[in-house]
């Protein structure tokens, strides 16, 4: 049975979600005020791992992790609870030694944030309702606004949010930082820019939009123990936003072997890619099914291409086929005895070119597994997405960028504005699993479900990284045959695996270092380094 630690960790709740679970909780019988109390306890000891208080002569915390020692606080206060919990915090690390301010500039507070504002007084703490007087603490503590926020801020305290950023000082947001709307992540007018961000019980799915990311900082749980009878009760299994983990991931992977094996046990994938003009696409698709440890790959391309990939991938069958004047595949020429339905997974797109409708229009007729991307999409989007999709009877995946998401899914929600409402309702629409890329890639079945990866780097910003996620995706989905592993399952495990070699080559080799080649070389190390973790 899963530890429950792993479980809340992979569930992303909306602002209705929560409010739905902290209400079960209440009328449970837990106090508001003892929830608050534990709460802006952990947060409080995790301030002080991190940036230690100087009159106490600390190490730095956290190894240096963004942190370092502070001797005055200064601690933002909104009206809600949200401001209780930075109340409290506030008073603990008093209690501890630090020299704290409080700025709070709101006439009205709910009751129990009046209360320990009037205490957090009585202690001697100052308040102020200037935010200049705060200018000069080395930390901030961002307790303006918590979960649940849909108002544009303006006035007083949009000017306020703006000053405070421009000081450029280390802040900590409690829940998520304050104008982020919780769902979406938009900003709503202006919001804080945090150093760090102590999401409180679940995960919050503003923070994992693409367009949040310049705000959170550092991101992390504070898990109360919440009960999973309660969050369950509410999330339930259906319309379930799932954050994919490394255990997830590493469950997914078909490890270990079994001791007897051969290589059609493990999969045949079947690649369709590349062109006189994309030579490259189909290279870096083959280096990416390479490392995925599939057992047969077969690699069609135009018989001019077939010298280079048999250069560059030895192991592989290559396909030479006959092409168009303009050197695109112009039919599929497989082995003898051989159909599309010899292998256990097909993918089709890196490098076709648009010459190759016919190609794309055959494969979609055949029963195997299939993944499209790149030039692939961009034909079915001018076949139709949805007409042509709801007429095949085997999984389908789909890997668009945001571009060629909005050309299959012409009537879909912007996905840069909402990128899971918008890539639910694509995969609901055409019954393919959908995987939007972006610096948080979201993946959707059509039962509603959706995956976000948590994890990503700008150094996955280069041509051809697609290519070999594609690649590692084909030769994780033709190895799960017999596995009884979800489609799903496989999907978000690729692109974990996929974003996790781009970290680790990016701390080897900086941002501008992880061209798509270099990029195949870091797969293993990742599997090696987890699995040598998990075990």
């Amino acid at each position: 049975m899963m530890a429950r630690q792993e479980q809340i960790s992979q569930i992303i709740v909306t602002a209705q979600q929560m409010r739905d679970i902290e209400a079960r909780i209440f009328a449970a019988g837990m106090p508001v005020a003892a929830l608050m109390e534990k709460v802006a306890g952990l947060i409080a000891r995790r301030i002080q791992d991190i940036y230690p208080n100087v009159r106490q002569g600390g190490q730095g915390g956290e190894g240096g992790q963004g942190g370092h020692e502070v001797k005055r606080v200064g601690v933002f206060v909104g009206p809600g609870h949200n401001g209780g919990d930075a109340l409290v915090v506030a008073r603990e690390l008093h209690f501890c030694g630090y020299d704290v301010k409080i700025y709070s500039c709101f006439s009205k507070l709910k009751e129990l944030t009046s209360q320990h504002l009037l205490y957090t007084q009585s202690l001697g703490i100052p308040c102020y309702e200037s935010i200049e007087q705060l200018s000069d603490c080395d930390l901030l503590i961002d307790g303006l606004f918590g979960f649940g926020l849909e108002r544009r801020l303006v006035d007083a305290i949009a000017k306020a949010i703006n000053q405070i950023n421009s000081w450029s000082k280390p802040i900590v947001s409690i829940d998520l930082p304050s104008g982020l709307h919780t769902d979406t992540g938009e900003v709503l007018g202006t919001a804080i820019r945090a150093t760090h961000t102590f999401c409180l019980g679940l995960w919050k799915l503003g923070l994992l939009q693409d367009h949040a990311l310049e705000y959170v900082g550092s991101c992390e749980l504070i898990d109360f123990d919440i009960p999973l009878a309660d969050v369950q009760a509410v999330v339930g299994d259906v319309n379930k936003i799932h954050r994919i983990t490394q255990t997830t991931a590493l469950s997914t992977l078909p490890l270990p072997r079994p001791a007897v094996t051969h290589k059609y046990k493990e999969g045949h994938l079947l690649l369709i890619c590349g062109s006189r003009r994309y030579s490259g696409g189909a290279i870096l698709t083959g280096l990416g099914a390479r490392v995925s440890g599939v057992g047969m790959l077969s690699i069609a391309v135009p018989e001019s291409l077939k010298p280079l990939l048999v250069a560059q991938l030895p192991e592989a069958l290559i396909i030479g086929c006959p092409e168009t004047e303009t050197g695109a595949i112009a039919s599929l020429q497989l082995p003898e005895n051989t159909d599309l339905s010899s292998f256990d997974a097909i993918a089709i797109g890196p490098g076709l070119t648009g010459d190759t409708t016919p190609i794309v229009q055959q494969v979609l007729e055949c029963d195997r597994p299939l993944i499209l991307d790149a030039d692939a999409l961009n034909i079915l989007a001018h076949m139709g997405t949805i007409a042509t999709l709801q007429k095949r009877q085997a999984v389908t995946i789909l890997t668009p960028h945001a571009g060629e998401f909005k050309r299959l899914f012409p009537n879909v929600p912007d996905p840069m504005k909402d990128r899971v409402r918008a890539v639910r309702e694509a995969a609901h629409s055409c019954g393919a699993i959908v995987l939007l890329k972006g610096a948080r890639t979201a993946i959707a079945n059509s039962q509603n479900s959706v995956w976000i990866n948590p994890q990503s780097t700008p150094a996955l910003a280069r041509g051809g990284s697609g290519d070999v996620l594609t690649g590692v995706l084909g030769g994780l989905l033709a190895q799960a045959k017999s596995k009884h592993i979800s489609v799903e399952e496989i999907v978000a495990t690729a692109a974990w695996w996929h974003s996790q070699a781009g970290i680790l080559a990016a701390q080897e080799r900086t941002e501008l270092g992880v061209d798509a080649f270099t990029l195949t070389n870091y797969f293993i190390p990742v599997l090696a380094s987890a699995w040598k973790e998990l075990n």
